[in-house]
């Protein structure tokens, strides 16, 4: 199985509706299943909104199924790397810290002295990173009730998790990105 095509099929679904092409869902279709027949149905009502949900639906249905075809092993493994990179970014603490005098206040990484007088795309990724570590929060959060750790206890199929490993991985590939930009600027070099 294709898993970049997975991979494209789920752009296709994370677009929000009004920005997708309908079209070239059903051309996704076309290609899942080989049925000109419906595919051209669906080509000569594009315009109606129950074709636009009867490609959405069986995209999502096929999706569902390819996702599930993910090995068992892929997942455990992107649940390491995601469990690494909670402890290397402490995603299990909490936002807060003591300062000198004892009171808590929100943790914010190292800004750089010079951060005033950094280019605006530069240092704009020290706050983008603030958001992107938030989100990398959530995701591990979800993550834990997801794996069994939440109050049902119980354990979701690899499918379920496999998107959060995914943004997770990702968003760690983002944070890191940003920093080393952020890091390495020297003022004055292009």
């Amino acid at each position: 199985m294709d898993q970049n095509f997975t991979g494209i099929i789920q752009q296709w679904l994370d677009t929000p509706d009004t920005e997708r092409d309908y079209v070239l869902g059903a051309l996704y279709l076309l290609k899942l299943t080989g049925n000109h027949v419906m595919h051209n149905n669906y080509i000569a009502k594009i315009d109606n909104d129950t074709t636009r949900r009867a490609i959405e639906y069986n995209l999502q249905k096929y999706y569902n199924f390819r996702i599930a075809q993910l090995t068992h092993e892929q997942v455990e493994e992107m649940a390491r790397k995601a469990e690494k990179i909670a402890d290397e970014l402490h995603l299990d603490e909490k936002e807060k810290i003591e300062d000198e005098d004892g009171k808590q206040k929100a943790w914010k990484p190292g800004k750089r002295d010079d951060h005033d007088s950094l280019p605006e795309e530069i240092a704009a990724c020290y706050v983008e990173n603030l958001d992107v570590l938030r989100r990398m929060r959530e995701i591990h959060l979800q993550l834990r009730f997801l794996s069994g750790l939440g109050p049902t206890k119980e354990i979701c199929p690899d499918s379920d998790r496999y998107p959060f490993l995914k943004e997770l991985i990702a968003l760690d590939k983002q944070y890191h990105s940003n920093w080393d930009k952020y890091d390495h600027f020297v003022i004055g070099q292009e």
